[in-house]
């Protein structure tokens, strides 16, 4: 089972999610919290597979939560969803340079929530199909001189294609490789880049200009 914990102020909206979770055969919801505090608590004692944290939370925002749970320095981060009704550039930002798996907006809904679930745990990410370019474009000022940090051909390639947000089959589909190639590639980058997620690769990939 993967185990799920959510955190958001609105009962409404952690019931909500909870019945979302609790409808897929093989997720559970093993917590809720309704404040960033309790959040962070919760999840270091109860280790769960992935959090879905709202950033506006009292006593203890979702953004700072998420850099206690997996942001650098973290020896053993929690995978996190951040889920919100605001898509700030500062917000995305914050969430992906702290380690964040995902950033959905609450409006996405149920399928695209389950999924965000599933590409944590698969060591994926996503993030709402709605803001991915816009967010992604913006992440830093351009950089004037592209350094591609030492990527293979056929790495840049898997790194142009996992920034426009395809899944590693879809990768693998496009360009005619195993998904088991797929992977190798994308640790390879990882190690590369220093990058901790495929979020942080995406957003090289973008910063650096190589997608457009």
């Amino acid at each position: 089972m993967i185990r799920v914990l959510v955190a958001d102020d609105q009962a409404m909206v952690r019931t909500g999610f909870g019945m979302i979770i609790g409808a897929q055969p093989d997720m559970e919801v093993v917590g809720e919290a309704a404040d960033g505090v309790a959040a962070v608590e919760l999840a270091r004692r109860l280790r769960p597979d992935v959090a879905l944290l709202d950033i506006r939370m009292p006593r203890l925002d979702g953004l700072e939560a998420l850099r206690l749970l997996a942001g650098p320095g973290v020896v053993d981060p929690v995978k996190v969803v951040v889920v919100t009704t605001f898509d700030l550039d500062e917000y995305v930002h914050t969430a992906l340079r702290n380690g964040a798996c995902g950033f959905l907006l609450k409006d996405s809904g149920p399928a695209l929530l389950v999924e965000a679930v599933r590409a944590a745990v698969s060591g994926d990410a996503l993030i709402s199909p709605s803001v991915t370019v816009r967010l992604l474009e913006h992440l830093s000022p351009p950089t004037a001189a592209r350094d591609e940090a030492g990527l293979s051909p056929r790495e840049l390639d898997v790194v142009r294609l996992a920034a426009r947000g395809l899944t590693n089959a879809e990768i693998a589909a496009q360009l005619f490789i195993a998904v088991g190639t797929v992977k190798t590639h994308l640790a390879s980058v990882q190690t590369k880049l220093g990058a901790r997620n495929r979020v942080e690769i995406a957003a090289w990939a973008w910063e650096h200009r190589l997608v457009g």
